[in-house]
């Protein structure tokens, strides 16, 4: 079971991480839990030089293939072999985030991304994506509220994150995995309508398998 969180920033992901991670626990699965970029050695140097604002003139082409590197050694040396292995894996971003902020965002061709986005991954998609909605503006408001320095990446203003927002939304009515979540709602009513997705999931995944 491969589950993918998405949204803009401060839309609440990690929070939803970590509460399905121990829900699953309790039912008795075995869960890796990662973010993007990052979880490997080489993910990890790429996700500072990404996140660090004294990172300058990183070209957009540049951003798009750092994210890329960091997913392929992902991919390859953590998420497949916890999949053979049976685990759970819930992972904070992925080809989605390079879709819509690189591609709707920085206005990569999407051509281009997708290309990048199979070869980085070598085809692996979610079984299901949660993409936490909320407005540019109820970014910006939490960003403020939170009163914590911004990384390179956080700097965008609203017409940015309005076309990363309408980007994620037009993805959500391409792809069935798509589960679209009210990310304005309280974080237990988030909470409880991520799990009865995933409820539903399980039960699909024991009956496969009997």
């Amino acid at each position: 079971m491969f589950i993918t969180f998405e949204g803009l920033d401060h839309s609440g992901k990690s929070t939803q991480v970590r509460r399905l991670e121990s829900r699953l626990q309790r039912a008795g699965r075995s869960v890796l839990v990662l973010r993007e970029p990052g979880g490997t050695p080489v993910g990890e140097t790429i996700r500072h030089i990404l996140l660090d604002k004294g990172t300058h003139g990183l070209t957009d082409a540049a951003e798009v293939f750092l994210f890329s590197a960091s997913r392929a050694q992902l991919v390859e040396y953590v998420i497949r072999p916890a999949l053979e292995k049976g685990q759970a894996v819930i992972c904070d971003r992925f080809f989605d985030s390079t879709t819509a902020y690189q591609g709707a965002g920085r206005g990569i061709p999407a051509d281009i991304i997708r290309t990048v986005n199979r070869w980085a991954t070598g085809g692996l998609t979610p079984h299901v994506t949660f993409f936490l909605d909320i407005s540019p503006a109820e970014v910006q408001r939490r960003m403020h509220a939170a009163a914590t320095r911004r990384d390179r990446m956080e700097s965008g203003g609203d017409d940015f994150y309005g076309r990363v927002r309408e980007r994620y939304l037009g993805l959500a009515k391409e792809e069935a995995r798509f589960k679209v979540i009210d990310g304005t709602r309280t974080v237990e009513a988030i909470e409880q309508e991520i799990w009865k997705h995933v409820e539903a999931m399980m039960t699909e995944e024991k009956h496969a398998t009997t």
